[in-house]
């Protein structure tokens, strides 16, 4: 990774509004950072700043990469300039620099020069500090956890997943952990270093967590070590490490209880303050590139016959309720990110990266392959029992085979997941094909597992200026 400019986001008001200062290299970049962090003030600004920053590349292109690219969404192509388009149709290439190509890349490393900022003055503030260690520590386990899931999320949209090769050595993502001078040239680290270094930053958030509580005082906008243990299970998901997989999910699942009725309903398009959500991302003050995408007036993207026959198999399912399905109609737009009686340019449109439900999930897939059917049946029931209004008790699942089982948490968590970015990801980590319906607007109805199109291609700006970057195979020239 080659930076010419080094990020800063300074905090001009609130904790939750912010405004961007970009800080040139050179001179001024030299000078001005060691002074932004000479203070409990500056690292105290620089949190939220960082908390914006990444949400900045998640509402750009991170979300709805993963499910405009899986088979359960379809876009409403009006030309060839239509948002998504390109990744849509498989048709990305390096030269996409305006597409979620160049500005997932871009905005994703430039969030994470903002927390490496953050960690590289803690042990300077430390010494200079005395009295705020806790504090510190606290700060330091956020910017930790940011880091990790900044590159998790790169890992997993430029690099094909964990299991791809037998010992994850193909090619992943550069790992940076200090934010680089502006000749620097860093080449890409394999798969499994990117993941070792994750887990190392994630394993260092949850011990400095029992120190210092962070900056966000129990809010679900800032992490916490529950959110540490979500992403740990996460991870492990992805790593096929399935007993870690379930320890850490369990976790989190013994401290926070699933939403139900309407507040599960509530909890996509209201500013809640006690729900299933474990960590979120603010969209106060936003503009917000994910409510337009699915605004109703004209959604880009809505609900496939694929998505809307799988939640209609059960009549009762609360899921039901947040897509607007006319009747007759085979497809239909996402309530997700809508709320009632609230016009467009009011609406706040959080990002949930993790909520409890899908902890649940992770566990059930977890126990089903490490052959413990019965406990994975366990949590199945508990999402279906929420998602039908019924007690567990209510819910009979008379599967057995391990294969059908997983199938069916697999549609469990398309069902629940669904616009918030993970189909993509959990099609290509279990080794599915994409296959889209027939009726689909996309000239692609069908992608096999293996295929080098499940990544996109390193930007070409990226690799013109660091000549150690290698192109992901299929987009080499």
């Amino acid at each position: 990774m080659k930076f010419r400019q080094l990020f800063i986001t300074t905090i001009c008001a609130f904790a939750l509004t912010s405004c961007d200062s970009f800080l040139e290299v050179e001179e001024v970049g030299k000078s001005s950072i060691p002074v932004f962090f000479t203070d409990m003030n500056g690292v105290r600004a620089a949190i939220p700043g960082a908390y914006s920053s990444v949400y900045s590349y998640y509402d750009f292109g991170y979300v709805l990469y993963p499910d405009v690219t899986g088979d359960m969404l379809r876009l409403n192509i009006v030309g060839e300039d239509t948002k998504m388009v390109s990744e849509y149709n498989y048709n990305a290439t390096p030269e996409d620099e305006i597409t979620p190509v160049g500005r997932i890349w871009r905005d994703a490393y430039e969030a994470l020069a903002n927390v490496n900022n953050i960690i590289e003055y803690y042990p300077s503030l430390l010494e200079k500090f005395p009295q705020n260690v806790n504090e510190l520590a606290g700060i330091r386990a956020e910017a930790l956890f940011l880091r990790a899931l900044i590159h998790f999320d790169l890992v997993k949209v430029y690099a094909q997943p964990y299991n791809f090769t037998p010992d994850a050595s193909h090619p992943g993502i550069p790992v940076l952990l200090k934010t680089p001078g502006p000749n620097t040239i860093t080449g890409r680290n394999t798969v499994a270093e990117t993941y070792a270094q994750i887990i190392t930053d994630l394993k260092e958030s949850a011990t400095l967590f029992d120190t210092g509580n962070g900056t966000g005082n129990g809010s679900n906008y800032y992490a916490s070590k529950l959110a540490v243990h979500s992403l740990l299970s996460r991870v492990s998901l992805y790593m096929e490490n399935w007993s870690d997989a379930a320890s850490y999910a369990t976790l989190v699942i013994n401290e926070i209880a699933l939403s139900k009725g309407q507040d599960y309903l509530n909890m996509f398009n209201t500013i809640a303050t006690s729900d299933e959500t474990i960590f979120r991302l603010s969209g106060k003050l936003k503009k917000s590139t994910i409510g337009t995408f699915y605004n109703l007036s004209n959604p880009t993207g809505f609900a496939d016959v694929k998505l809307v026959n799988l939640l209609n198999e059960n009549p009762e399912d609360l899921r039901l309720q947040l897509i607007q399905q006319a009747p007759g109609d085979q497809t239909a737009p996402t309530l997700k990110y809508y709320k009632p009686g609230i016009s467009e340019g009011e609406l706040q449109h959080d990002i949930l990266i993790f909520r409890v439900s899908e902890l649940y999930l992770i566990r059930a897939e977890a126990n089903v392959n490490m052959d413990k059917t019965d406990l994975a049946k366990t949590d199945l029931k508990a999402i279906q029992a929420r998602a039908q209004q019924k007690e567990v008790s209510e819910i009979q699942i008379l599967e057995n085979e391990v294969s059908a089982l997983r199938e069916m948490i697999w549609d469990e968590k398309a069902k629940e997941f669904c616009f918030e970015g993970h189909r993509l990801f959990d099609l290509t980590r279990t080794k599915q094909d994409m296959v889209r319906d027939n009726a689909s607007t996309s000239s692609i109805k069908e992608v096999q597992y293996p295929n080098y199109r499940f990544v996109l291609p390193i930007p070409q700006t990226e690799l013109n200026a660091n000549k150690n970057i290698i192109q992901n195979t299929g987009y080499q020239e």
